[in-house]
C-alpha cells in the first residue's frame, strides 16, 4: 500500500478521496489553482502545490505540473478523481514514464474506451448489443448528414471523446442537422480538445442503467451491481438511485456479465462504469467510462463497500477485496446533485458566494459529500456543483421519503440553487411511482419548474421579525441616551407605534406594516394579518408563534437582499431602498442583450449595421463548458458588438446593441 498519494483535481472528490486515504493512514498531497489557495481540499490535504492560473487549461489540465507536483512532494501514486485529466490516456503514460502508479485503467484501455466511435466498435466485435448508429472514422458534414438521413430521425449527435452531456444533441429533423454537428464539434473540441462525432438513432423512452465493475491486476473481474441514472437534464444527471427499480433478476446478471467481457475486453484494471440504455426489455451499450464516477456513493450506501479502497488496494496490486459470489445488496440508495444553477433559466450556471451553508445532519442513512464550506465562491471556472446529497434506506420508499426531508433541510443562500428543483422530482408521485425514463423531467416540466410563486406572509413575516431583532440587537449610536431616535419599538409622535417595511418580492412590491404590541408584533400584509408573538432568534434561526402556529425559519440577511429558508423553500426578497435606485435610464429605445452567466464568447456571428430577425443566433457563449446560445429578441439592426470570440464577459454585461425594427 502506498504511503503518499497525489489527488489531481479539486472540489467534492479531492475531498472524498482524501478522506479514505487518511483513514487508512495515507497522507495526500493536494493541487490547487490560484482560484482553490482557500479550497476545502487544500485545506483538507497534509501537502499542497500551487500549479498555475484559475483556468483549468493552465492548471488542472496541465500534466507537467502535476507530475512535478507529485515528484517534489514525493507522492508515489495519484488519483485523478473524474473530469481534468481522469480520462487522459497521455497523462496516464507520463505517469508510468516518471515512475508513479496512476490509479486507473492502462493507457491502451483509456484510448479504446475513450472513444465513443472506437468502443463501441470493440463492443460490436465483442457481442454487446449496440444502438444502431454511425461510429465510422469520416467526420466531413458531408459524410455525418448521409448516414443521419440513412439512420433516419431523430438522431443522437454525440462528441466521440466526451462524456457529461457536453457535445451532445438531439437532431428530430434534417434541417437541425448542420447547427447541431457544429455546435457539438465546438463544445466536445472545447471540453476534450477532441471535436469527433458519432450519431446514434435516438431512443425515445429508455431508461439509463450503468454497471459499476472492477478489475484487478491479477485478471479477476466482478460487476457491483446497477445504477439507474435516467433522471437527466441536457443529458447530465441529476439525480441516480441503486439499485435499478423494475429490473428482472435476469436482465441484471445479464447486464452485469457483459459490462465485465467488455472490460476484460480491453484488459481493464481499476474502476470503471459501462453504460447502458435499457428499453423494453433490451439493453444497448453506449459507453464506457474509464473512471471512478460522480454517482458511485450509492453503490457504496447498498454494498456497504469503499470504492476509493478498493481502488487504492488495486493500484498498489493486489487483488480484489470480493469475488462476485461474496457480494451482498442490501436497501436503496439515491444521490442528489446539488448545483449552483438556475432551473428558471434552463439552468444557467450560477456564480456567488455561500453566505450561509447548512446541509443536513449526517448519520448513517444521509451522506453529504462536498468540497465547499460556507464563505466559499461558486465561480465560472468549474463545475458548479455544490455537493452531492446521498441517502440509503431498506427499501425504495423509505429512501426516498428519507430523501425528500433531507432536501428540505438542506439550507443555502447567496446564490441560486437547484435545491426546489430536487425536491420536485422527489416529491412528484410519477417518480415515486418509478414511471421514469430519459424523458422524465422534460415529460414532467410544467410540475418541476413551475414560475416563480409570490413569497407568502409566512415568509415575508420572518423577514420581518428578523430585521426588527436585527436592529434591537444594534440600536443606533446617540449621544443622549433617553433620545427617542434609540428606539427601535417603531415609536411615532401622536400615531400608533410602527414600521413599515417595503419588500420586493420578484418585481413586486409587497408592504408589510408592524405594529408594536406588548407580546409581539401585529404585521399588516397585502393578503391580511398576521399575529406573531414570542419571537426569538439564535444565529440566523428566526423561531415565532405566527398566527397561533410555532414555526422556524432560517432568515440570512445580506445588505438589502433577504432569503428566509423555511420549509425546504428559499424565498428571496430585497427590502426597498430608494436612495440605492440607479437614476440612468438608456435615453435611446434600441434593444440590447446581455450575457446570462459569466463566462467565454465562443463566437461573435453578426457584426454592426447588419439586420437581424427574431430568433437568430447573435453569438455563442460558454460558461463551465456548456454553451449557450444568445439570439436576437426582436426583429432589428445591429448597432455595435461589444465583445468578440475570447472574450470573457461578466453576468449581466451588455453584448449587442441594435435598433428595433418598427412593425408597421
Amino acid at each position: 500500500m502506498f504511503d503518499k498519494i497525489l489527488i489531481a483535481n479539486r472540489g467534492e472528490i479531492a475531498c472524498r478521496v482524501m478522506r479514505t486515504a487518511k483513514r487508512l493512514g495515507i497522507r495526500t498531497v493536494a493541487v490547487y489553482s490560484e482560484a482553490d489557495a482557500n479550497a476545502m481540499h487544500v485545506a483538507m490535504a497534509d501537502e499542497a502545490v500551487l500549479i498555475g492560473p484559475a483556468p483549468a487549461s493552465e492548471s488542472y489540465l496541465k500534466a507537467d505540473r502535476i507530475i512535478d507536483a507529485a515528484k517534489r512532494t514525493g507522492a508515489q501514486a495519484i488519483h485523478p478523481g473524474y473530469g481534468f485529466l481522469s480520462e487522459n490516456a497521455g497523462f496516464a503514460e507520463a505517469c508510468a514514464d516518471n515512475g508513479i502508479v496512476f490509479m486507473g485503467p492502462p493507457a491502451s484501455a483509456i484510448r479504446a474506451m475513450g472513444s465513443k466511435a472506437e468502443s463501441k466498435r470493440l463492443m460490436e466485435d465483442a457481442g454487446v448489443p449496440l444502438v444502431p448508429g454511425y461510429h465510422g472514422q469520416g467526420q466531413e458534414q458531408a459524410e455525418l448528414v448521409a448516414a443521419a438521413n440513412k439512420m433516419g430521425y431523430p438522431v443522437l449527435v454525440k462528441a466521440s471523446a466526451g462524456g457529461g452531456g457536453k457535445g451532445m444533441r438531439v437532431v428530430r429533423q434534417e434541417s437541425e442537422l448542420v447547427d447541431a454537428i457544429n455546435g457539438a464539434k465546438r463544445e466536445a473540441k472545447a471540453a476534450f480538445g477532441d471535436d469527433s462525432l458519432l450519431l446514434e438513432r435516438y431512443l425515445d423512452h429508455p431508461r439509463h442503467v450503468e454497471i459499476q465493475i472492477f478489475c484487478d491486476s491479477l485478471g479477476n473481474g466482478i460487476y457491483l451491481f446497477e445504477r439507474d441514472c435516467s433522471v437527466q437534464r441536457r443529458h447530465q444527471k441529476v439525480i441516480e438511485e441503486a439499485p435499478a427499480p423494475l429490473l428482472a433478476e435476469e436482465v441484471r446478471q445479464a447486464m452485469g456479465e457483459a459490462a465485465v467481457a467488455a472490460a476484460k475486453a480491453v484488459n481493464y484494471v481499476g474502476a470503471g462504469t459501462v453504460e447502458f440504455l435499457y428499453q423494453d426489455g433490451q439493453f444497448f451499450f453506449i459507453e464506457m467510462n474509464t473512471r471512478l464516477q460522480v454517482e458511485h456513493p450509492v453503490t457504496e450506501m447498498i454494498t456497504g463497500q469503499d470504492l476509493v479502497e478498493w481502488q487504492l488496494l488495486v493500484a498498489s496490486g493486489r487483488p480484489l477485496p470480493l469475488g462476485q459470489h461474496e457480494l451482498v445488496r442490501r436497501g436503496h440508495a439515491f444521490e442528489a446533485r446539488i448545483y449552483a444553477e438556475d432551473t428558471d433559466r434552463d439552468f444557467l450556471p450560477a456564480t456567488g458566494t455561500l453566505v450561509h451553508l447548512a446541509p443536513p445532519a449526517t448519520n448513517a442513512h444521509v451522506r453529504v459529500d462536498t468540497g465547499v464550506r460556507q464563505g466559499d465562491a461558486v465561480t465560472a471556472f468549474y463545475d458548479p456543483m455544490i455537493a452531492k446529497l446521498i441517502v440509503w434506506d431498506e427499501d425504495r420508499d423509505r429512501a426516498l421519503r428519507r430523501l425528500r426531508r433531507a432536501l428540505a433541510d438542506y439550507e443555502i443562500a447567496g446564490m441560486t440553487t437547484n435545491v426546489g428543483f430536487l425536491a420536485a422530482i422527489a416529491g412528484h408521485p410519477a417518480f415515486a411511482a418509478f414511471q421514469v425514463d430519459t424523458g422524465f423531467i422534460n415529460r414532467h416540466r410544467d410540475d418541476l419548474l413551475k414560475s416563480a410563486q409570490a413569497v407568502p406572509s409566512t415568509a415575508l413575516a420572518f423577514a420581518a421579525a428578523a430585521m426588527l431583532m436585527e436592529r434591537e440587537a444594534a440600536p443606533t449610536r446617540r449621544d443622549d441616551p433617553h433620545s427617542p431616535w434609540r428606539l427601535t419599538n417603531g415609536w411615532r409622535m401622536n400615531d400608533d407605534n410602527h414600521h413599515d417595511f417595503r419588500l420586493i418580492d420578484n418585481e413586486t412590491a409587497r408592504l408589510v406594516t408592524v405594529h408594536f404590541r406588548s407580546l409581539g408584533w401585529d404585521m399588516d400584509m397585502p393578503e391580511g394579518k398576521c399575529v406573531v408573538r414570542g419571537a426569538s432568534r439564535q444565529g440566523r434561526t428566526v423561531t415565532a408563534e405566527i398566527n397561533g402556529e410555532r414555526k422556524s425559519a432560517t432568515v440570512v440577511i445580506q445588505g438589502f437582499d433577504i432569503t428566509v429558508l423555511e420549509a425546504g423553500n428559499a424565498w428571496k426578497l430585497k427590502l426597498d431602498d430608494p436612495s440605492a435606485k440607479a437614476a440612468d435610464q438608456d435615453a435611446d429605445a434600441g434593444g440590447s442583450l446581455t450575457a446570462p452567466m459569466t463566462g467565454t464568447v465562443v463566437q461573435a456571428l453578426v457584426k454592426a449595421g447588419e439586420v437581424v430577425e427574431k430568433g437568430q443566433v447573435l453569438m455563442v457563449v460558454e460558461a463551465m463548458k456548456m454553451e449557450h446560445t444568445i439570439k436576437a429578441p426582436t426583429d432589428g439592426t445591429v448597432k455595435e458588438v461589444l465583445y468578440g470570440a475570447g472574450d470573457q464577459v461578466a453576468d449581466g454585461a451588455q453584448l449587442v446593441t441594435f435598433e428595433v425594427t418598427e412593425a408597421k
